[in-house]
């Protein structure tokens, strides 16, 4: 027995799908419409953020490699920077004026002021890190459980169809087609859900992991500015290694 126009028509329909469901299956429906909504503003949200963090950060290493001193740089900057590179730099020239403001400098208060600077960068870092991958997990969960929502929607939506055959006394096409479209139709709704936010989520890792490398790099840079200024090396040296067993041996 075929499917008339009419009918066929229906089942390609996503409304008249949604209405025809049962109500598990419209709940279902509903929620992972809810889900994609909610991925879509994430990711709409974060292609804008990385764009504008991005195009940020090229001006401002335009502006550190035209020549500039860095004082005018975090002057032009402000006192409290949006973005984590200049903010990084106001930190550490502050830091810098601090402890110069003291005096002259032994090589050890040196030494000191280079650990002090990298742990203000690398707090920076680690903030600005948790802020730009602020979301992801949203895009995680809904790329994760969305398939198997939606699987959960045929499952239920098959069983009604094996209801509807029972019921009904017959197994035609007409009486199973109806819960057999509705069912795969939640299918669809989760993996249209999940695909973008999967692919979201790994691109805006990717995109997060790199902003964040781009931060240590320019961490390492100025830290090996001030070092240079202090004229002392960019990290403070090693401790010395134990004595070994052989020279413990020699002195007894």
């Amino acid at each position: 027995m075929t499917v008339p126009a009419a009918a066929e028509a229906g089942m390609l329909n996503p409304v008249s799908l949604f209405l025809h469901a049962d109500i598990v299956v419209q709940l279902i429906m509903v929620g992972l419409a809810v889900a994609s909504v909610w991925s879509w503003a994430v990711i709409i949200d974060k292609a804008f953020r990385f764009t504008a963090l991005n195009n940020q950060a090229d001006t401002f290493e335009k502006a550190l490699s035209s020549g500039r001193s860095l004082e005018d740089v975090a002057a032009e900057a402000g006192p409290q920077p949006n973005h984590a590179l200049p903010r990084m730099l106001v930190t550490a020239l502050a830091d810098w004026r601090e402890t110069r403001a003291r005096g002259v400098l032994t090589e050890q208060q040196g030494n000191l002021l280079i650990s002090r600077i990298d742990r203000s960068l690398d707090s920076i870092i680690a903030r600005e890190g948790q802020r730009v991958e602020n979301g992801l997990g949203v895009l995680s969960v809904v790329a994760t459980a969305s398939p198997f929502i939606g699987l959960f929607g045929t499952v239920w939506g098959i069983m009604n169809a094996f209801g509807s055959i029972q019921h009904a006394g017959n197994t035609n096409l007409a009486t199973v087609a109806g819960p057999i479209s509705e069912a795969l139709f939640a299918t669809a709704m989760g993996l249209a859900a999940a695909i973008p936010a999967y692919i979201g989520y790994n691109k805006f890792s990717i995109d997060a992991g790199k902003f964040a490398g781009r931060l240590e790099s320019f961490a390492d840079d100025l830290q090996a500015a001030v070092a240079r200024r202090l004229g002392v090396p960019s990290a403070p040296p090693p401790p010395p290694p134990p004595p070994s067993e052989f020279s413990l041996r020699r002195a007894d």
